[in-house]
């Protein structure tokens, strides 16, 4: 019976020695993986560098130019939150390693630490904030239609909500236009979702094309392969070259509002913090709206509503 008790009363230590052994391991590798998604800043002072990532053809927000160097509104952006990161670990000196993303991983560049700011922004959506987390809005965003200048009257007006035109609906005469229609749209895109989206919900008999990139949907118009593309304006601008500014319209009606941040880590707010404060100090600057002008079109007085409104106070 002592012996018996007294095995028992050994097997329990053993247990509770195993379940103790289990509890320091589990910590341990939270605390070794802390640093990776929620201490950017630490490891930005320990380091002396800042990693961030773009898209090379995302014109105006980010892309090569001649020199092979990034550019753009995005780029610019962020040079501005890294001098902000600079001053506020007291760096003597910061290093910024430019890392070229494509659509389809950029997300999960930062999910795996090989970014820590993705400087061509996103759109800000449900599905995105399951992955990461986003800056303050850097953009006005939402989806247009372009066609080319010699498109019919019927499906300009359409496409555009000209007076005398009935929305378009299930049934609606607007629908008979748009029927056999081919849009193209660039893969992965929200543009794309919420098209898709639409077309089922309307029933409507267009063909959607997806298209790599804004410039092939651009090209694939102005060859007469696509009727339509639709896509954010200030994108579609920066894609068009010379010849396409000529043949080409971006039509004014907004389909979609929607607003475009800088993606970044989830659970890091340290970081976030110093990434929407550098933007509300930028936006606040004399230099903000020339640098706007430049990639964004017009600083109107909705612009400037806009950015007043998505500036952190001071």
């Amino acid at each position: 019976m002592h012996f018996e008790r007294f095995a028992t009363r050994g097997h329990q230590l053993r247990l509770s020695s195993r379940a103790i052994a289990l509890f320091a391991v589990s910590c341990i590798a939270l605390t070794t993986a802390l640093p990776a998604a929620a201490a950017t800043l630490d490891r930005i002072r320990e380091t002396g560098r800042i990693k961030f990532g773009y898209l090379v053809d995302a014109r105006p927000f980010s892309f090569q130019n001649a020199a092979g160097d990034p550019e753009g509104y995005g780029v610019r952006l962020c040079q501005g939150v890294a001098v902000r990161v600079k001053a506020q670990l007291s760096l003597s000196d910061l290093a910024v390693d430019w890392v070229p993303v494509s659509i389809e991983n950029r997300m999960q560049q930062i999910q795996d630490g090989s970014i820590d700011l993705l400087c061509t922004p996103a759109s800000v959506t449900s599905e995105h904030r399951q992955n990461v987390s986003f800056s303050i809005p850097v953009f006005p965003g939402g989806n247009r239609a372009v066609l080319r200048a010699d498109a019919s009257t019927e499906l300009r007006d359409t496409l555009s909500g000209a007076s005398g035109t009935r929305p378009v609906w299930r049934g609606s005469p607007a629908t008979k236009v748009l029927q056999g229609t081919s849009i193209a749209v660039v893969t992965g895109t929200s543009t794309q979702k919420w098209l898709e989206k639409r077309r089922a919900e309307l029933q409507i008999d267009a063909k959607i094309v997806p298209v790599p990139d804004y410039r092939t949907a651009l090209q694939q118009l102005a060859d007469h392969k696509v009727d339509v593309v639709f896509g954010d304006r200030a994108v579609v601008l920066g894609a068009m070259d010379e010849s396409q500014h000529k043949n080409l319209v971006v039509l004014d009606r907004l389909y979609t509002y929607e607003y475009l941040a800088f993606p970044l880590a989830r659970g890091d707010e340290d970081f976030r913090l110093s990434v929407d404060s550098a933007l509300s100090e930028l936006y606040a600057s004399d230099e903000f709206r020339p640098l706007y002008e430049k990639w964004g079109g017009a600083f109107n007085e909705n612009t400037r509503k806009f950015f007043q409104w998505n500036t952190l106070p001071q």
